[in-house]
């Protein structure tokens, strides 16, 4: 007996020794299904609101359409399929629009830069030539008398053509006259001479009684190369 009450008093001291020996190693694994199961445990309470929500949506809607009653309904399924033939006859009939509106552009531009292309080398053919600027210059004289205006002084200057057949002539004249007589004098030049361009105007009154302003008026004669 004496040595069986040894051995029972012996046991409790081993059991304790195996429950706390790896603390830590029993621990490890059993959080580790806890970790990854938290990103599942948000997905489905994600999922759970969105399932309230569209709860409380549909009957909304169910409770909507019924408040219509049988004639409402009628006429709402009428309109869903009207609606749904107007855009199954419309959508193409819109394409098929973008589609010849592409095609009525694409017909006109290739005439457009035809008629360009070719009315260019007509254009060039047109402009005066370096020995034609005094008889231009003359025809300018004559639009000054006419418009009452005295051209006294002018400056003329040459700039060749830097690419291309296309020079110019640069003319300035400092002119004292009535305003509506220096536009007159501008608008007829630019009618008698096809291939001049203001290209500078300065007016300056010296009183505001004068009836006369002092007035520095350019203009640019293009010329072809010959």
């Amino acid at each position: 007996m004496s040595a069986e009450r040894e051995a029972d008093a012996a046991a409790p001291a081993r059991t304790l020794q195996v429950v706390q020996a790896p603390a830590a190693q029993v621990l490890a694994p059993a959080m580790a299904p806890r970790v990854a199961a938290a990103p599942l445990a948000r997905r489905a309470a994600a999922l759970e609101r969105v399932q309230a929500v569209a709860g409380q949506l549909v009957p909304q809607l169910q409770y909507q359409i019924m408040r219509l009653g049988t004639a409402g309904q009628a006429g709402l399924a009428a309109l869903v399929g009207a609606l749904a033939v107007a855009i199954g006859a419309l959508v193409p009939a819109y394409h098929a629009l973008q589609t010849l509106n592409a095609d009525i552009a694409r017909a006109q531009h290739p005439s457009a830069v035809n008629n360009i292309e070719q009315a260019i080398p007509h254009l060039v053919a047109s402009l005066p030539t370096r020995a034609q600027i005094p008889a231009v210059i003359g025809l300018v004289v004559t639009q000054a008398k006419e418009a009452g205006v005295s051209l006294d002084k002018g400056h003329y200057l040459y700039v060749p053509p830097k690419s291309g057949a296309i020079a110019r002539y640069e003319l300035e004249f400092p002119v004292k006259a009535g305003y509506p007589e220096i536009r007159s004098f501008i608008n007829r030049t630019l009618g008698a001479v096809p291939a001049a361009a203001l290209s500078k105007l300065h007016v300056e009154r010296k009183a505001v009684a004068d009836p006369a302003v002092n007035a520095d008026i350019g203009f640019v004669v293009f010329v072809r190369s010959e």
